[in-house]
């Protein structure tokens, strides 16, 4: 979860930005310290102990999960491959903003998509009237279907009822909202686009991408902030280990650099100020952040049984072992310092997928360079991962920004990426490192590594949590 670098409201007795005190029915709620374990609801959370066995993986065909395309849209483009060549450059996507005019912000740096085209996806009609986190959600969806083997020519050969779409968003239409504000006061209500409400709501990114492709199965959105991404892998998975669905399109996007959304997180205190060098501003883990830096985009899955894939001879890319999601249940913003909702979310998420921690060795951080947050997640691994010297953790957001809600869906992209090229992207702008990281940041330099076991974290505004675990795929 993001956290606020200065509270900037005064809080009310019931403002949920007041942190809670203690609480006199179960004190154990809010007063629980690191290694402290007096209420057994959360004595489960601290078992991470080599001593704890866990569940064996999931053996069905019907029930394992495997990933068999991958779709982005991002600040580096639309190819997968270029995306992730980029990232193990260490190439920063962060820049001035020059989509409108930033100049009275006090901070004019995101990282913004230029010259993005959905030409050959999206008809030319519909394109002019969408809003861009429903444009950028359409080209990764038909794209991570095209990576599956499954264009619009072969979708006839599978069963449409049999496959879903969840793709999240944490904030959907914000741009044409903003807009359509704009035109309200300037313009009068009969200048409000008929298409206000239903290119807003979030649950139309899965919607439009049924509705075009006929696709019959399970169908919604999540919307848990910068955790909605994970939430609907972990969904999309559950639909299939059901038997709900066969396939399912999963993941999330976020268009959210507008005045509007800019404005709205500079209110909140959130944004780096580093506009003098915005390319160095995102700089998880290091000393000097002062604050995350604005991304947008989307990162779809196709993610199938394994008895589905093998049918049709589907492209395996990797193996979705499991994942977790719960709730801090502390504050609006601001992460526990302990990080304890958070280690009780991987140990969900490593329980569910029936791995043990001994066999991670990657983690693709959630790591958004704020003060609180950067410190609260890794408090959390260390809850979970006793010995630091096995594991290496990355930040991709240290070159792409925060994507909020697509966070987790491009991140995934990367931990996929990392797991089957045997190369881990580096954490850019590691000048002057947090003596109490204790993990590999692979600092500023790609490494080489073979993933055993990833795991990937998000989580959102709202105390919201979502872990998810892949590995290479092995028969």
């Amino acid at each position: 979860m993001e956290a606020l670098q200065a509270q900037s409201l005064r809080p009310s007795p019931l403002n949920p930005l007041q942190k809670p005190k203690s609480n006199t029915h179960f004190p154990n709620v809010s007063s629980l310290r690191p290694g402290t374990s007096k209420s057994k609801r959360f004595s489960t959370i601290t078992a991470s102990s080599p001593t704890v066995s866990a569940p064996k993986r999931q053996k069905d065909p019907k029930k394992r999960v495997v990933i068999t395309g991958m779709g982005l849209a991002s600040v580096f483009g639309t190819d997968v491959h270029v995306y992730y060549e980029k990232l193990l450059a260490g190439e920063s996507g962060v820049g001035p903003i020059d989509r409108f005019d930033a100049s009275l912000f006090p901070t004019r740096f995101a990282g913004q998509i230029r010259g993005f085209t959905t030409q050959g996806y999206v008809d030319a009609k519909a394109d002019r009237r969408l809003d861009d986190y429903l444009r950028y959600s359409m080209v990764a969806g038909k794209k991570a279907l095209e990576d599956a083997d499954l264009g619009v020519d072969k979708l006839t050969k599978i069963d449409k009822e049999r496959v879903g779409v969840l793709v999240g968003s944490g904030m959907g239409g914000l741009t044409l909202l903003s807009d359509s504000i704009q035109n309200l006061i300037q313009k009068g209500v009969k200048k409000i686009s008929p298409f206000l409400v239903p290119y807003t709501i979030t649950n139309m990114a899965s919607a439009l991408l049924a509705i075009e492709l006929g696709l019959r199965g399970p169908n919604y959105s999540i919307s848990t902030a910068c955790a909605s991404s994970n939430h609907c892998f972990n969904a999309a998975a559950n639909h299939i280990r059901q038997g709900d669905a066969e396939l399912m399109i999963a993941g999330g996007t976020e268009a959210v650099i507008a005045p509007m959304g800019l404005g709205g997180f500079v209110a909140c205190r959130a944004l780096s100020q580093r506009n003098d060098d915005p390319q160095t501003a995102s700089r998880p883990w290091d000393k000097d952040r002062d604050g995350f830096v604005m991304g947008e985009g989307a990162g779809v899955l196709v993610m199938e049984s394994l008895e589905h894939a093998e049918k049709r001879g589907a492209p395996i890319i990797a193996e979705y072992l499991g994942g977790g999601v719960n709730c801090d249940a502390y504050h609006m913003t601001d992460p526990r310092a302990d990080g304890l909702g958070v280690s009780s979310c991987i140990q969900r998420s490593l329980q569910d997928a029936g791995v043990s921690p001994e066999e991670v060795n990657y983690i693709n951080a959630h790591a958004t360079s704020t003060l609180a947050g950067d410190m609260a997640e890794i408090n959390a691994i260390k809850r979970i991962f006793k010995n630091t010297s096995d594991i290496k953790i990355n930040a991709t957001k240290s070159m792409i920004g925060h994507c909020l809600g697509a966070a987790g869906g491009l991140e995934a992209i990367a931990t996929l990426k990392a797991i089957t090229t045997g190369w881990l992207h580096p954490t850019i702008n590691q000048f002057n490192p947090e003596p109490w990281i204790e993990f590999d940041t692979v600092a500023n330099t790609k490494q080489q590594h073979e993933v055993n076991v990833a795991i990937s974290n998000s989580f959102g505004f709202g105390g919201h949590n979502s872990v998810v675990a892949f590995s290479a795929f092995k028969p």
